[in-house]
């Protein structure tokens, strides 16, 4: 697992106890051109673009997917 898998795995970890989700930004932003993810935070640019408007539900489901992302060899 490199370092931004682990880190996003281990933000995770905590978001139950979170009273808002938080950003998973790591201040990692590269677009990989061959997954269109950051490779970061492994958002698309859609939901990096939208982060800051979405309602906190919504963000906990982006916050699912990314780690589902994350544990994607």
């Amino acid at each position: 697992m490199n370092s931004a898998r682990e880190l996003l795995l281990e933000q995770a970890a905590q978001l139950p106890d979170a009273p808002q989700a938080p950003s998973p930004c790591i201040s990692v932003c590269r677009m990989d051109a061959v997954t269109g993810l950051c490779e970061g935070c492994f958002r698309t640019l859609d939901e990096v673009a939208a982060w800051g408007m979405m309602a906190d539900d919504d963000k906990r489901a982006v916050w699912r997917e990314l780690v589902r992302r994350a544990q994607q060899p």
